[in-house]
């Protein structure tokens, strides 16, 4: 898994919570820019990114991975509900701030991803 979080710290502590998923996190970046790279490098089954980010915002970022990579599985975690471009983002959920850990645990684990564990 790849996470995408502008804020240090909240990319670390999702780095954790997807540990206790049960998943691996190839890398934590901080930017859609670097999402946008870090996924090309690793194409990783999930990509967890916020969506308010400077310069390039998670929904952008996400059509971006999305047009090179059809297939990608992209969640924006968001604090703001309701903001229109996360709707036609192509993202597969979107997972509400703060992180609830059994909530995280569902979509990770959701049989339509078909993840290798």
């Amino acid at each position: 898994m790849l996470i995408a979080d502008d804020q240090k710290g909240v990319g670390t502590t999702l780095a954790t919570l997807v540990a206790q998923c049960d998943h691996e996190v190839v890398e934590v970046v901080g930017s859609g820019f670097d999402a946008i790279q870090a996924y090309h490098r690793h194409r990783p089954d999930i990509v967890l990114m916020d969506y308010y980010m400077p310069r390039l915002n998670g929904a952008t970022a996400c059509r971006n991975i999305l047009s090179k990579y059809p297939t990608a599985n992209v969640i924006l975690v968001s604090g703001v509900a309701g903001a229109e471009d996360l709707n036609h983002s192509g993202a597969i959920a979107v997972l509400p701030k703060p992180i609830d850990l059994a909530r995280l645990k569902l979509l990770l684990n959701a049989p339509q991803l078909d993840l290798p564990m």
